[in-house]
Formats: C-alpha cells, sequence, structure tokens
C-alpha cells in the first residue's frame, strides 16, 4: 500500500498542503515545531480516525478557522483508494472512503495499516497501564474485525456496569446480563492480546539486538485477572466490593503489559538510549507482525527517531528501515545530516521536503 497524494487545509499549524509523495522514502526536515510531526499525524489520523497523541478533535482545526481537511489517494494493490475527513468543532467528523461516507467509523479501522514511531511513545514505558493497553489492542484492531467489535462490545457493558455500581442499583438480574457480556467478551480479548505477545517477543528481541549491538534481552509480559479466574466468576465474586467502590475494578480493562530489560523493569533501569531503542524495535516488531498477519504492506512513520542516540544505533536503524521487509516510509528530523545518509543508502526512489512555519516544500533534486 501506498499514499500517493496528501492533502491538508487547515490541520494544527499547516494552513495547506498538497504533496505528492515519493513510494518509497518521504523524508520532511525543519526546525522544532514548524510542523513535520502534524503532517505525520495527519497521516495516522487518516489510517485510525484519530490523533496519535489522543488530541480532541475540536483542537485539531487551525487556530481561527471553522473546519480542517485531510484527503488521501492511496494506491492499494492496485486499485485507487480516496480516503477524505473533515473536521468541524461541535459536530461529528466526516470519513468517506471513495466518496461514500461510513456508518461507523471502526468500519475504517484496518484499511490502512499503518505504524508510527515517535518520541510520544515514551509514555509506553513510563505511563500507566492504560498506555500500554491501547497499544496492543491497536495492533490487533488493524487486522482483526472480531477482537475490534469485543472489545467495543465489553467497554459498552463496562460502563453500563459501572453507572449501576455508581447508583447502588441492587437488581442482580441486570448485574448478571452485563457481567455474561462482559465475561464473553472479555474472554476472547485476553486471549488474543495473550497470543500477540508471544508472538512479538521473539521478533522484538532480535530487532532490539540488531540496532543496538548487544545480547541484552528484552521482553513483555502481559498480566491479566484473568490469568487465574474466568472473568464471568471474578465480575460475580467482586460485585458486592465493587458496589462499595462505585466502580469495576477487576476485568481485562485492568490488564498490565510489563516491559523488560533483561528481567527487570526498564521504567526502572534503562538510559535514555535504552529505553528509545527499545520502543523503536517494539514498534518494528509491530510492523512485522501486521505485515504478516495482513494482506498490504503498512506504511512506516518515522519522527524525530535519531534524537537521543548514537551514531552507531542511528546507522543499524537506517540499514533495517532502507531494507526490502519496509515499505513507503515517512522520516522527520531537525536537520538533513542523517535524513542525507538514508537517502544515500537507499539508493532508489525519494522525496525531501523543506517545513517551515507550516509550510511544506519540495526539495528540488540540486538540494
Amino acid at each position: 500500500m501506498l499514499l500517493k497524494k496528501l492533502s491538508i487545509l487547515n490541520y494544527k499549524n499547516i494552513e495547506q498542503a498538497d504533496i505528492v509523495l515519493s513510494p518509497k522514502l518521504n523524508c520532511f526536515f525543519g526546525k522544532n515545531g514548524m510542523g513535520k510531526t502534524n503532517l505525520l499525524d495527519a497521516i495516522y489520523y487518516l489510517s485510525f480516525c484519530k490523533s496519535h497523541v489522543n488530541t480532541p478533535d475540536s483542537q485539531l482545526v487551525r487556530h481561527g478557522e471553522e473546519m480542517c481537511v485531510l484527503q488521501g489517494v492511496y494506491d492499494y494493490e492496485g486499485r485507487e483508494e480516496d480516503i477524505f475527513c473533515a473536521i468541524r468543532p461541535h459536530h461529528r467528523k466526516q470519513f468517506k472512503r471513495n466518496k461514500k461516507e461510513y456508518d461507523k467509523l471502526s468500519e475504517h479501522i484496518g484499511l490502512l495499516p499503518l505504524v508510527m514511531v515517535s518520541p510520544a511513545d515514551s509514555e509506553l514505558i513510563r505511563g500507566g497501564s492504560d498506555e500500554r493497553r491501547r497499544f496492543i489492542d491497536l495492533i490487533i484492531s488493524q487486522h482483526d474485525k472480531n477482537y475490534l467489535h469485543a472489545l467495543i462490545q465489553y467497554n459498552k457493558a463496562l460502563q453500563q456496569r459501572n453507572v449501576l455500581l455508581k447508583n447502588q442499583v441492587t437488581d442482580e438480574s441486570l448485574y448478571e446480563v452485563l457481567e455474561m457480556q462482559m465475561g464473553m467478551y472479555g474472554r476472547l480479548v485476553y486471549e488474543k492480546r495473550k497470543d500477540i505477545v508471544e508472538q512479538l517477543v521473539p521478533v522484538f528481541n532480535e530487532y532490539y539486538q540488531q540496532i543496538c549491538q548487544s545480547s541484552e534481552q528484552v521482553g513483555l509480559h502481559y498480566i491479566s485477572h484473568l490469568d487465574s479466574e474466568e472473568p464471568e466468576q471474578l465480575l460475580r465474586i467482586n460485585r458486592e466490593r465493587e458496589r462499595v467502590l462505585g466502580y469495576t475494578s477487576t476485568g481485562i480493562h485492568k490488564d498490565e503489559l510489563e516491559m523488560k530489560l533483561n528481567d527487570s523493569l526498564i521504567r526502572r533501569v534503562g538510559s535514555q538510549g535504552q529505553n528509545k531503542t527499545y520502543l523503536i524495535a517494539l514498534k518494528l516488531a509491530q510492523f512485522s507482525f501486521l505485515m504478516k498477519k495482513g494482506t498490504t504492506t503498512p506504511i512506516l512513520l518515522l519522527d524525530d527517531i535519531f534524537d537521543k542516540l548514537d551514531s552507531q544505533r542511528v546507522e543499524q536503524i537506517i540499514k533495517l528501515v532502507v531494507g526490502p521487509d519496509f515499505g513507503q516510509i515517512f522520516v522527520t528530523d531537525t536537520n538533513r545530516k542523517y535524513l542525507d545518509e538514508i537517502l544515500e543508502a537507499i539508493q532508489n526512489d525519494h522525496a525531501l521536503f523543506e517545513v517551515e512555519c507550516g509550510v511544506v516544500q519540495r526539495m528540488g533534486e540540486e538540494e
């Protein structure tokens, strides 16, 4: 899958941009705050119907404007896909595929597989467990509609159960119906999460060791209440206690993904370079997983990934991403040093853009 053309109107600080893209490598350089990340975020939005950093839609529209518009024209295994999105504060967003509006945004998830590596990923290590659950859910939802449906239905039942608990409702039959739904959908989510973690770890280790050229071992440990109890039974046992609390404290919405380096939590022992290498390797493992499970090659977005890495690790990353395992790639950096190294290594189709104050300009061959 390739993004051939990207059109942006009033998205964050980008007033207008119409960009024809390279099928292999697209490099964007410019100072911090100029709009490089916003460009990648626009591409991310077209895949997931939301911003990479979970910015509310009302804050995506350029200051002083009434709406923003994103449009991407894709080459999807030989056929053209036109994806259009319009966002207006306090209105339902419009999302169209080939001029036909979606009934539900969840129908779009998975059509345009994508992996983004960015400085915001540091929250996966230092943030709460909800960040890590979102990471797993995003990977699986891109290739498994049944999983996405189960996750949505579980969360709906969870919200309804929490309302009952908060309002001190005592009708046991109401709880039983919701707990049956949460049990059925929760079991499916649990099993698929557990399975993907097992699949990711070997590839994750391989990428990490290739980038840092060491024998350090990285790992992921999935922890759930469902490891020892059936979900429906767990909810029933804890019902009275949770009625006092006013919310559901047990279930897959409390699962944890421990991120480890040599059997220790990386958030406790990892240096800046180790943390960044860990996250990049994890995202490349995610890419490999989607490549294997899907029907098309995902797009790879690399936002400011060279910061805080030594030259050896940068060199290894460049070797990886310009290899045959990856398709269309988007890279940002604050200067051209590493971008020029990538361009020299790739020796094939590429495009180089300068971004300044939200204005995107393609650089000529002589640059």
